[in-house]
Protein backbone atom coordinates (compact mmCIF):
# COMPACT_ATOMS: atom_id res chain seq x y z
CA UNK A 1 0.00 0.00 0.00
CA UNK A 2 2.86 2.36 0.81
CA UNK A 3 4.52 1.74 -2.57
CA UNK A 4 1.21 2.39 -4.37
CA UNK A 5 0.86 5.74 -2.63
CA UNK A 6 4.45 6.67 -3.54
CA UNK A 7 3.73 5.95 -7.22
CA UNK A 8 0.53 8.03 -7.15
CA UNK A 9 2.24 11.08 -5.64
CA UNK A 10 5.52 10.82 -7.52
CA UNK A 11 4.24 12.67 -10.60
CA UNK A 12 2.11 15.24 -8.72
CA UNK A 13 3.43 18.83 -8.54
CA UNK A 14 4.72 19.83 -5.16
CA UNK A 15 2.29 22.01 -3.15
CA UNK A 16 3.65 25.21 -1.81
CA UNK A 17 2.19 27.07 1.11
CA UNK A 18 1.08 30.50 -0.06
CA UNK A 19 2.23 31.94 3.24
CA UNK A 20 5.85 30.89 2.44
CA UNK A 21 5.84 33.37 -0.46
CA UNK A 22 4.51 36.17 1.69
CA UNK A 23 0.94 35.87 0.36
CA UNK A 24 -1.88 35.54 2.87
CA UNK A 25 -5.28 34.54 1.41
CA UNK A 26 -7.89 37.15 2.29
CA UNK A 27 -10.64 36.24 4.73
CA UNK A 28 -14.07 35.70 3.18
CA UNK A 29 -16.20 38.83 3.05
CA UNK A 30 -19.73 38.43 4.35
CA UNK A 31 -22.69 39.30 2.12
CA UNK A 32 -24.05 42.66 3.20
CA UNK A 33 -27.81 42.97 3.35
CA UNK A 34 -29.46 45.32 0.87
CA UNK A 35 -32.52 46.65 2.68
CA UNK A 36 -35.62 47.30 0.58
CA UNK A 37 -39.12 48.54 1.27
CA UNK A 38 -42.22 46.38 0.82
CA UNK A 39 -44.81 47.72 -1.64
CA UNK A 40 -47.44 45.51 -3.19
CA UNK A 41 -45.70 42.36 -2.04
CA UNK A 42 -42.53 43.38 -3.90
CA UNK A 43 -39.22 44.58 -2.50
CA UNK A 44 -38.41 48.01 -3.90
CA UNK A 45 -35.77 50.68 -3.51
CA UNK A 46 -36.73 54.29 -3.17
CA UNK A 47 -37.83 55.88 -6.42
CA UNK A 48 -35.62 58.85 -5.61
CA UNK A 49 -32.52 56.71 -5.07
CA UNK A 50 -31.98 58.34 -1.65
CA UNK A 51 -30.87 56.44 1.42
CA UNK A 52 -30.67 57.03 5.15
CA UNK A 53 -27.48 55.80 6.80
CA UNK A 54 -28.07 53.85 10.00
CA UNK A 55 -25.25 52.87 12.34
CA UNK A 56 -24.50 49.17 12.78
CA UNK A 57 -23.48 48.71 16.44
CA UNK A 58 -22.63 45.04 15.89
CA UNK A 59 -19.80 45.77 13.42
CA UNK A 60 -16.35 47.16 14.00
CA UNK A 61 -15.10 50.50 12.74
CA UNK A 62 -18.38 52.43 12.94
CA UNK A 63 -19.89 50.86 9.82
CA UNK A 64 -23.17 52.30 8.58
CA UNK A 65 -25.88 50.66 6.50
CA UNK A 66 -28.11 52.16 3.84
CA UNK A 67 -31.87 52.13 4.39
CA UNK A 68 -34.18 53.42 1.61
CA UNK A 69 -35.48 56.95 2.02
CA UNK A 70 -38.99 56.97 0.55
CA UNK A 71 -40.20 59.83 -1.60
CA UNK A 72 -43.57 61.36 -2.39
CA UNK A 73 -43.92 59.05 -5.38
CA UNK A 74 -43.22 56.01 -3.21
CA UNK A 75 -46.13 57.09 -1.00
CA UNK A 76 -48.43 57.42 -4.03
CA UNK A 77 -47.36 54.03 -5.39
CA UNK A 78 -47.98 52.38 -2.03
CA UNK A 79 -51.45 53.92 -1.74
CA UNK A 80 -52.35 52.78 -5.26
CA UNK A 81 -51.47 49.14 -4.57
CA UNK A 82 -53.12 49.28 -1.13
CA UNK A 83 -56.32 50.57 -2.72
CA UNK A 84 -56.16 47.84 -5.33
CA UNK A 85 -55.74 45.15 -2.65
CA UNK A 86 -58.52 46.46 -0.39
CA UNK A 87 -61.59 44.99 -2.10
CA UNK A 88 -60.04 41.53 -2.36
CA UNK A 89 -58.89 41.55 1.26
CA UNK A 90 -62.17 42.93 2.61
CA UNK A 91 -64.09 40.46 0.45
CA UNK A 92 -62.50 37.43 2.10
CA UNK A 93 -64.40 35.75 4.88
CA UNK A 94 -63.43 36.78 8.38
CA UNK A 95 -62.45 33.19 9.09
CA UNK A 96 -60.05 33.18 6.12
CA UNK A 97 -58.44 36.45 7.24
CA UNK A 98 -57.88 34.84 10.63
CA UNK A 99 -56.20 31.84 8.98
CA UNK A 100 -53.90 34.13 7.01
CA UNK A 101 -52.93 36.08 10.13
CA UNK A 102 -52.18 32.85 11.94
CA UNK A 103 -49.94 31.86 9.03
CA UNK A 104 -48.15 35.17 9.50
CA UNK A 105 -47.52 34.24 13.13
CA UNK A 106 -45.98 30.99 11.90
CA UNK A 107 -43.62 32.90 9.62
CA UNK A 108 -42.61 35.25 12.42
CA UNK A 109 -41.96 32.28 14.67
CA UNK A 110 -39.68 30.78 12.02
CA UNK A 111 -37.79 34.09 11.74
CA UNK A 112 -37.72 34.76 15.47
CA UNK A 113 -33.92 34.71 15.66
CA UNK A 114 -33.52 37.07 12.71
CA UNK A 115 -36.04 39.53 14.12
CA UNK A 116 -34.33 39.47 17.52
CA UNK A 117 -30.95 40.16 15.92
CA UNK A 118 -32.47 43.07 14.00
CA UNK A 119 -33.74 44.57 17.26
CA UNK A 120 -30.31 44.11 18.84
CA UNK A 121 -28.77 46.02 15.98
CA UNK A 122 -31.37 48.69 16.65
CA UNK A 123 -30.03 49.19 20.17
CA UNK A 124 -31.71 46.59 22.40
CA UNK A 125 -29.90 43.99 24.44
CA UNK A 126 -30.47 40.30 23.75
CA UNK A 127 -33.04 39.83 26.51
CA UNK A 128 -35.12 42.86 25.48
CA UNK A 129 -35.01 41.84 21.82
CA UNK A 130 -36.18 38.30 22.57
CA UNK A 131 -39.02 39.57 24.78
CA UNK A 132 -40.25 42.03 22.16
CA UNK A 133 -40.13 39.45 19.39
CA UNK A 134 -42.11 36.95 21.44
CA UNK A 135 -44.70 39.61 22.34
CA UNK A 136 -45.04 40.59 18.67
CA UNK A 137 -45.73 36.99 17.63
CA UNK A 138 -48.30 36.61 20.41
CA UNK A 139 -49.96 39.84 19.25
CA UNK A 140 -50.46 38.41 15.76
CA UNK A 141 -52.02 35.24 17.20
CA UNK A 142 -54.40 37.36 19.29
CA UNK A 143 -55.72 39.30 16.32
CA UNK A 144 -55.95 36.14 14.24
CA UNK A 145 -58.40 34.96 16.88
CA UNK A 146 -60.36 38.23 16.85
CA UNK A 147 -60.78 38.21 13.05
CA UNK A 148 -64.14 36.39 13.09
CA UNK A 149 -65.36 37.44 16.53
CA UNK A 150 -65.31 41.25 16.84
CA UNK A 151 -68.33 41.55 14.50
CA UNK A 152 -70.58 39.97 17.09
CA UNK A 153 -69.53 42.55 19.68
CA UNK A 154 -70.12 45.60 17.51
CA UNK A 155 -73.20 44.49 15.55
CA UNK A 156 -76.70 45.15 16.81
CA UNK A 157 -80.35 44.51 16.07
CA UNK A 158 -82.02 47.89 16.44
CA UNK A 159 -85.63 48.38 17.57
CA UNK A 160 -87.66 50.25 14.95
CA UNK A 161 -91.31 51.13 14.42
CA UNK A 162 -92.87 49.20 11.58
CA UNK A 163 -92.51 45.77 9.97
CA UNK A 164 -88.75 45.89 9.42
CA UNK A 165 -85.54 44.41 10.73
CA UNK A 166 -82.81 46.98 11.33
CA UNK A 167 -79.24 45.73 11.65
CA UNK A 168 -76.00 47.62 12.27
CA UNK A 169 -72.80 45.85 11.24
CA UNK A 170 -69.14 46.93 11.02
CA UNK A 171 -67.32 47.07 7.70
CA UNK A 172 -63.84 48.13 6.60
CA UNK A 173 -62.99 51.70 5.62
CA UNK A 174 -60.31 51.26 2.93
CA UNK A 175 -56.69 52.39 2.97
CA UNK A 176 -55.31 53.53 6.34
CA UNK A 177 -52.04 55.45 6.68
CA UNK A 178 -50.02 54.63 9.79
CA UNK A 179 -47.00 56.28 11.39
CA UNK A 180 -45.51 53.56 13.57
CA UNK A 181 -44.15 54.41 17.03
CA UNK A 182 -40.40 54.88 17.39
CA UNK A 183 -40.24 52.30 20.18
CA UNK A 184 -40.94 49.43 20.41
CA UNK A 185 -39.99 49.23 16.74
CA UNK A 186 -41.34 45.73 16.05
CA UNK A 187 -44.16 45.31 18.56
CA UNK A 188 -45.35 48.89 18.00
CA UNK A 189 -45.58 48.44 14.23
CA UNK A 190 -47.36 45.10 14.50
CA UNK A 191 -49.62 46.33 17.30
CA UNK A 192 -50.67 49.36 15.25
CA UNK A 193 -51.17 47.57 11.93
CA UNK A 194 -52.78 44.26 12.94
CA UNK A 195 -56.11 45.60 14.28
CA UNK A 196 -56.50 47.69 11.13
CA UNK A 197 -56.04 44.83 8.67
CA UNK A 198 -58.04 42.44 10.86
CA UNK A 199 -61.09 44.55 10.01
CA UNK A 200 -60.41 44.19 6.27
CA UNK A 201 -58.56 47.47 5.71
CA UNK A 202 -55.20 47.78 3.94
CA UNK A 203 -52.27 49.77 5.29
CA UNK A 204 -49.44 52.04 4.22
CA UNK A 205 -47.13 52.28 7.23
CA UNK A 206 -44.19 54.62 7.79
CA UNK A 207 -41.74 52.59 9.87
CA UNK A 208 -39.90 53.73 12.98
CA UNK A 209 -37.16 56.24 12.25
CA UNK A 210 -35.27 55.05 15.34
CA UNK A 211 -34.96 51.49 14.00
CA UNK A 212 -36.10 51.20 10.36
CA UNK A 213 -34.13 48.00 9.67
CA UNK A 214 -36.35 45.86 11.88
CA UNK A 215 -39.45 46.93 9.95
CA UNK A 216 -37.79 45.90 6.67
CA UNK A 217 -36.81 42.52 8.10
CA UNK A 218 -40.46 42.15 9.15
CA UNK A 219 -41.41 42.96 5.55
CA UNK A 220 -39.56 39.84 4.42
CA UNK A 221 -41.73 37.74 6.73
CA UNK A 222 -44.86 39.48 5.41
CA UNK A 223 -43.88 38.71 1.82
CA UNK A 224 -43.38 35.01 2.54
CA UNK A 225 -46.67 34.61 4.42
CA UNK A 226 -50.09 34.09 2.82
CA UNK A 227 -50.90 37.79 3.22
CA UNK A 228 -51.90 39.13 -0.22
CA UNK A 229 -49.57 41.69 -1.73
CA UNK A 230 -50.59 45.26 -0.98
CA UNK A 231 -52.40 44.58 2.30
CA UNK A 232 -49.41 45.85 4.31
CA UNK A 233 -46.96 48.24 2.63
CA UNK A 234 -43.86 49.26 4.58
CA UNK A 235 -42.03 52.50 3.80
CA UNK A 236 -38.97 53.94 5.51
CA UNK A 237 -38.00 57.58 5.59
CA UNK A 238 -38.86 60.81 7.38
CA UNK A 239 -42.41 61.09 8.70
CA UNK A 240 -42.20 64.88 8.63
CA UNK A 241 -41.64 64.69 4.87
CA UNK A 242 -43.95 61.81 3.92
CA UNK A 243 -46.96 62.22 6.23
CA UNK A 244 -48.31 65.41 4.59
CA UNK A 245 -48.45 63.63 1.22
CA UNK A 246 -50.14 60.61 2.80
CA UNK A 247 -52.65 62.86 4.56
CA UNK A 248 -53.58 64.68 1.34
CA UNK A 249 -54.14 61.55 -0.74
CA UNK A 250 -57.80 61.18 -1.65
CA UNK A 251 -57.68 57.37 -1.56
CA UNK A 252 -56.55 57.28 2.08
CA UNK A 253 -59.57 56.89 4.34
CA UNK A 254 -57.97 57.32 7.77
CA UNK A 255 -54.71 58.03 9.59
CA UNK A 256 -53.30 56.46 12.74
CA UNK A 257 -50.42 58.56 14.04
CA UNK A 258 -48.09 57.45 16.83
CA UNK A 259 -45.50 59.64 18.55
CA UNK A 260 -45.68 62.45 16.00
CA UNK A 261 -45.11 66.01 17.13
CA UNK A 262 -48.19 68.18 17.82
CA UNK A 263 -47.25 70.43 14.91
CA UNK A 264 -47.02 67.52 12.47
CA UNK A 265 -50.28 66.06 13.76
CA UNK A 266 -52.00 69.42 13.23
CA UNK A 267 -50.70 69.62 9.65
CA UNK A 268 -51.98 66.09 8.98
CA UNK A 269 -55.41 66.93 10.38
CA UNK A 270 -55.62 70.04 8.22
CA UNK A 271 -54.66 68.06 5.11
CA UNK A 272 -57.15 65.33 6.01
CA UNK A 273 -60.06 67.77 5.81
CA UNK A 274 -60.07 67.44 2.01
CA UNK A 275 -61.86 64.07 2.07
CA UNK A 276 -62.89 64.03 5.75
CA UNK A 277 -60.36 61.43 6.85
CA UNK A 278 -60.59 59.95 10.31
CA UNK A 279 -57.41 60.98 12.15
CA UNK A 280 -56.19 59.52 15.43
CA UNK A 281 -53.00 60.87 16.95
CA UNK A 282 -51.76 59.22 20.13
CA UNK A 283 -48.62 58.61 22.10
CA UNK A 284 -48.61 55.32 23.98
CA UNK A 285 -46.02 54.58 26.63
CA UNK A 286 -43.53 51.96 25.47
CA UNK A 287 -44.35 49.66 28.37
CA UNK A 288 -48.07 49.82 27.52
CA UNK A 289 -47.45 48.06 24.20
CA UNK A 290 -46.48 44.96 26.19
CA UNK A 291 -49.78 44.93 28.09
CA UNK A 292 -51.56 42.18 26.17
CA UNK A 293 -54.93 42.77 27.84
CA UNK A 294 -55.28 46.39 26.76
CA UNK A 295 -53.31 46.21 23.50
CA UNK A 296 -55.41 43.36 22.09
CA UNK A 297 -58.78 44.84 22.95
CA UNK A 298 -61.32 44.74 20.10
CA UNK A 299 -61.69 48.48 20.65
CA UNK A 300 -58.46 48.80 18.65
CA UNK A 301 -60.31 47.22 15.73
CA UNK A 302 -63.37 49.43 16.24
CA UNK A 303 -61.32 52.58 15.67
CA UNK A 304 -61.04 51.85 11.96
CA UNK A 305 -64.38 50.41 10.90
CA UNK A 306 -67.51 52.07 9.62
CA UNK A 307 -70.92 51.06 10.97
CA UNK A 308 -73.43 50.20 8.24
CA UNK A 309 -77.17 50.06 8.97
CA UNK A 310 -79.37 47.72 6.95
CA UNK A 311 -83.16 47.77 6.71
CA UNK A 312 -85.01 44.60 5.76
CA UNK A 313 -88.77 43.99 5.61
CA UNK A 314 -89.92 41.48 8.17
CA UNK A 315 -93.29 40.63 6.64
CA UNK A 316 -96.77 41.14 8.03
Amino acid sequence: MARAKDKETAGAPARTDERENGFVPPARLSVRKAYKMLVGGQFVRSESGRYIQVADPMSLGGTKENVPWASRKDVRDAVVVARGAWEGWAGRTAYNRGQILYRLAEMLEARQGELSRALERGGLDASQAASETAAAIDRVVSYAGWADKYQSLFSSLNPVAGPHFNFTVPESMGVVGVVAPARPALLGLIGAVLPIITAGNTVVVLASEADPRTALVLGEALATSDLPGGVINVLTGRAAELLPHLAKHMEVAALDLHDVTPELARKAEEAAIVNVKRVRARSIDEAAWFDADSATSPRWIERFVEMKTIWHPSGV
